[in-house]
């Protein structure tokens, strides 16, 4: 073959790969690499759920409808604390002892949207650098998006995925920005609340909130000279969660210390959640539980069609500018610039 039959013969090649590279997977395809394993697949899936493409909506449903009787059996674990206690640090760790017991661990951590940009950083893979890298696990970093709670908007329908793909513990990392952050209760098994020691949280374990959802507390970076004061801490909040009544399987909330950074402790939150779980699984709350989230995740999707239908309409966009200018020009007042815009979808 000559020189110019063979260059012909690899741009042909190369503009072969390049067309295939372009073609989109069917909905069928997607889910059959998300069965088999391929985290390749299952990271586009995710990304189509989370699209607000209206070409995407219809195959991302096809794909979460053909992935919920592909499920397999999971804990699903929610992890919040405020900024700086060591989620991503405790994560790491935590999810590196699971693969270790022979688990398949999934993380969806979401990042916060700047309500200006409307960016996120989105560096939870650089942060857990050693679980990113482990054939067992999956980290999905996904945008707040602003969605109440610090969860991402579509985080139950990447949890689905994630079960569809056979993986047996699902971590969900949340912002940790207040007391909204308790939305995660709502689509979790146990809920697991990080905290620090000397920082004036052990006063929050006489507030009900946050504390009063929690299924365990751990205290992290109890290490070095901050030892002593975890030690304390786990004293002021045991006994803080003793003024509330028992779960509904007659679970009592823990108290436990960790270091994550030196891996010291780490074990003992898995033994906490494993107690935990089969205690829910013997008095039935387990179930009943899940029961409870699909019921939420039914009723909040409804809410989220009911608004994006709204806002979509040609009509009441047209009506909110001209209402919104006349705000801006004190001719109307919000409150009845709002009955005015909600008349003009009501049934005659």
């Amino acid at each position: 073959m000559t020189l110019k039959k063979k260059q012909s013969s690899t741009t042909k090649r190369i503009a072969k790969i390049k067309q295939l590279r372009k073609q989109e997977p069917s909905a069928t395809e997607i889910v059959k690499g998300i069965v088999e394993g391929d985290k390749a697949h299952l990271a586009r899936a995710i990304t189509l759920i989370e699209s607000s493409n209206q070409n995407h909506s219809k195959k991302a449903h096809q794909i979460i409808e053909a992935s919920l009787s592909k499920r397999t059996a999971s804990i699903r674990i929610g992890i919040t604390g405020v900024p700086g206690v060591g989620k991503s640090t405790f994560i790491e760790a935590f999810g590196k002892m699971l693969t270790g017991l022979g688990k398949k661990v999934a993380v969806l951590a979401v990042d916060p949207t700047s309500s200006l940009s409307k960016g996120s950083i989105l560096g939870d893979k650089t942060r857990m650098e050693l679980l990113a890298k482990d054939p067992n696990a999956f980290i999905r970093p996904s945008p707040s998006s602003e969605s109440l709670g610090g969860v991402a908007r579509k985080t139950r329908e990447s949890i689905i995925l994630c079960e569809a793909a056979g993986y047996d513990i699902i971590l969900v990392e949340t912002v940790g920005v207040g007391q909204s952050e308790t939305v995660v209760h709502g689509m979790v098994d146990f809920f697991l609340l990080l905290k620090l020691a000397g920082a004036g949280d052990e006063l929050q374990g006489i507030k009900r909130g946050i504390m009063e959802m929690a299924d365990g507390v751990v205290i992290n970076k109890a290490d070095g000279a901050n030892k002593v004061e975890a030690d304390k801490a786990k004293i002021e909040f045991t006994s803080a969660l003793h003024l509330y009544p028992a779960k509904d399987n007659n679970w009592y909330p823990k108290v436990l210390t960790c270091s994550a950074i030196q891996n010291e402790g780490i074990t003992n939150v898995w033994e906490m959640i494993t107690e935990f779980t089969n205690l829910a699984t013997k008095s039935l709350s387990f179930d009943k539980n899940r029961i409870k989230q699909n019921q939420n995740w039914f009723v909040e999707t409804v809410n989220d069609k009911l608004y994006h239908n709204f806002y979509n309409d040609e009509l009441v966009k047209t009506e909110l500018n001209k209402l919104l200018l006349e705000i801006e020009e004190n001719k109307i007042s919000p409150f009845f610039a709002a009955k005015k815009l909600l008349k003009l979808k009501e049934s005659p």
